[in-house]
This record gives C-alpha cells, structure tokens and sequence, in this order.
C-alpha cells in the first residue's frame, strides 16, 4: 500500500498532521455520547432534553406560505450574490419599528448572510493579519475566535462574571492585553448567560471602541426575545455606527434556524470588508428564502408570540430549579437559564469538579440533558426550547424535571 501523504498535508491551523488522531473529546460530543448510551440503557425512560440551542417550533404558517410561493418563481431561480434589495430594505424598515434605529441605508449598510455564523467566520478575514488581536467574552459562541487564530490572530478572553450582570469588565484590560486589537465581540441577549445589555454598557462600548480605535461586533441573534422591556440594538446608540456592526439572525426570532438567513448592518466601510470577503466565500441565499425571509421582518408579531411562549417556560423552569436548590433568576432576555453547578449528589454521594461531571450524571442518573460551562465558574445551560406538545406537556415535562432532580439530593 502506498504511503499515506495526504496525512501530512493537512493545514496547521486544524491540527497539521495530527488532525484526525486527537484523543480530546470535546463536551458537546461527550452529551451526545451520554445521551446515547442512556437511551440505550433505559429505551423507555423519556429523556428530558434541556440542552438543545435552536427552537423547538417550524416556522409560523405564513413564512412558510411565502416560501412555497417564491421559490415556484423562475426569476428567483439564479445567484443573489451579496443579497436582493428589498430584503435590505426590510431590514432597514425592521430596525427602525422595532429597535428605533433610524437613518440605516439599505444600500450601503445592509448585507444579508447565509445565517449568523458564516458573518462571524468571515469577518476576521477582512481584518485580522497575523499578530492582531481579538476581544472575545467568554462563556460564548466561538466562531469568531477560532477564525482569529487561523489567521494567526491572537484572542483575548474578557470573562463574563455574575457579580458584574456578566457584561465583560472593560475597564480590567491592560495596555498589553489592547495591543494590536482590532475587534471586540459582544453577544446581548447573551449565550449561554441570558443576560441583557443596558443602553449605558453599549454607550461605554462605544466609548471604548473610539479611544481605543477598535471595531465592535455585536452579535443580536437574540435581541429580538426581550421579556421585560423594549428589544435593543447597539445601533440604537448614539455613535455605534461609527464604531462597528450587529448581526441580526432569523434563526431564533422568527423560528427559522435551518432556513440559514441573517442580515449585517451598521457601519458603511465594514459592511463593504464583509461583503467583499463574502463574495469571495458564496454566492448568495437562495432568492426565495430571501424574501420569504421579508414577509417575517415584515410581521414582527411572530416574534412576539415565540416570545410569549419562551417566557413562559422560562418562568416555569425558574420556579423548578429553585425549588431544586439551584440559585436561578429568570433572565431579561434569549431562551436560556444559566445557573451554578451542584457540587455533590447526596443520594448517589458524587461529588463534582466541574460542571461537565454534573451534566453527564444528571444525563445518566436523571435522563436530564443540559449544557455545562466551566469557563468562569461551574455552571449549567437550561434551554427552554425542549419539546413539548403544548402548555399542559410543558408543564408535564418540567415537573418531571423537578421530581428527577429532587430525587438526586443535589447540595450547592
């Protein structure tokens, strides 16, 4: 047999010729192993799943309609490039009613996306050269980062702490950990904490983005789920277009995670980055789902229902856990409950190190599934996107949630 040469071919920045022999596991497939062999074990106990990140729902009826329509259409049939018009106008519309953002010209500082991710992977490639750096808060969505270092890029960690409402500690970074930054990466509604920005925090990002001459990326996957108040925007803030851009999905508000749709707007000269580099990567979302994806920024009323819904949940799951012994507090925002970790189950007398070590037991012991962070602090994501037929089955599911967890003796 001749040699294997393509195992030394691989790129240093996934691994180089390790890539594929790493005997890490990572957490994610930890759960999914968990969760397999506790379905294997106990086929007819239900597993409760609290660990899912996307909605439990389809996309309301009229969304879907808009589809079925456009995509019968031979004119939508080709390219989209760097979007259609009137999709960018519909954003534009869409930030104004809902976030109160006025004066965004559709032309030049709109820009859809092939969802939020793909916007986040790209932006480092129109402004990270090797040795610059990125300011990333941390427990969070990573894509960003992991872009960063490919392009030899150096990231810097601003940790989300819960004495400080987990907003990221600005004022902590020292000159050296500033040096050479160019991007700062905020998340409000924010994964995995569902904690909510206030518009004073977005006034101080701008702030520090002007003296420190630094571009703000604010990812608003969740902003439009808002319990108690108005949804926010950083655009909405005075000076934020001149700093950076948001990046709004559909995936979350508008029950659309699959459909693969977002929009980046804000400011005009790192718009035009993104979608130069864009052009470079795709060719555009399929015209259909573009304006498929009008008709729902166009009823942000389904927003206002899925809100509804999660809101209700959420304070379900508030009142269980609490009645656990978990110390939680109903969020302002997302569909996420961020609570501390246990550190022993009396019953089984299990001591935990980490919150890993809790989430795979409460996976075996309980057939509950959540996610674990340990990346400041020992804490469990609870999302309120699990299955459930209706209120009478959600209601079902989470007090069986509760009785489970009782049943473990958890002790903080």
């Amino acid at each position: 047999m001749s040699e294997d040469y393509i195992q030394g071919l691989f790129a240093d920045r996934i691994g180089g010729s390790l890539f594929g022999k790493s005997q890490k596991i990572y957490k994610f497939e930890k759960i999914k192993r968990a969760k397999a062999e506790a379905k294997k074990n106990s086929p007819m106990t239900e597993l409760l799943d609290f660990g899912v990140g996307e909605p439990d729902e389809m996309a309301f009826p009229l969304v879907v309609e808009a589809l079925k329509l456009e995509c019968a259409k031979p004119e939508n049939r080709g390219y989209s490039d760097n979007g259609i018009a009137e999709l960018k106008e519909a954003a534009a519309r869409y930030l104004e009613k809902i976030y109160g953002v006025p004066g965004i010209d559709p032309v030049k500082e709109i820009i859809h996306s092939i969802g939020s991710k793909p916007a986040l992977a790209m932006i480092p490639e129109a402004f990270i050269n090797p040795g610059d750096g990125v300011l990333m808060t941390v427990p969070g969505y990573p894509i960003m980062a992991t872009h960063t270092e490919w392009n030899g890029g150096r990231v810097v960690n601003l940790p989300l702490k819960e004495e400080n409402g987990f907003l990221p500690d600005l004022d902590a970074l020292t000159p050296d950990d500033l040096k050479g930054v160019k991007l700062l990466y905020i998340n409000y509604p924010n994964n995995p904490t569902g904690a909510a920005a206030t518009p004073e925090f977005f006034k101080k990002v701008v702030e520090f983005a002007k003296k420190n001459q630094i571009i703000v990326v604010h990812d608003a996957a969740y902003a439009a789920l808002s319990f108690d108040s108005k949804p926010l925007s950083f655009l909405s803030v005075e000076g934020a277009k001149d700093v950076g851009i948001e990046i709004h999905s559909f995936s979350k508000a508008y029950n659309m995670t699959g459909w693969r749709l977002a929009f980046v707007a804000g400011n005009e000269k790192i718009v035009a980055a993104y979608g130069h580099v864009k052009d470079n990567f795709d060719s555009g979302q399929f015209i259909a789902i573009q304006k498929a994806g009008i008709h729902a920024l166009d009823h942000p009323e389904i927003t206002d229902k899925i809100s509804e819904k999660y809101k209700r949940r959420l304070k379900l799951m508030v009142e269980a856990l609490q009645a656990c012994g978990f110390s939680a507090v109903m969020p302002k925002g997302s569909f996420y409950l961020y609570v501390g970790a246990p550190k022993k189950a009396q019953k089984t007398n299990t001591v935990f190190n980490n919150a890993e070590e809790v989430s795979e037991f409460f996976i075996k012991e309980a057939h509950i599934s959540t996610v674990p962070w340990d990346d400041v602090g020992q804490y469990l994501r609870f999302s309120a996107t699990f299955m459930a037929k209706n209120k009478d089955d959600e209601y079902r599911v989470i007090e069986e949630m509760k009785k489970r967890l009782k049943a473990l003796e958890l002790q903080f």
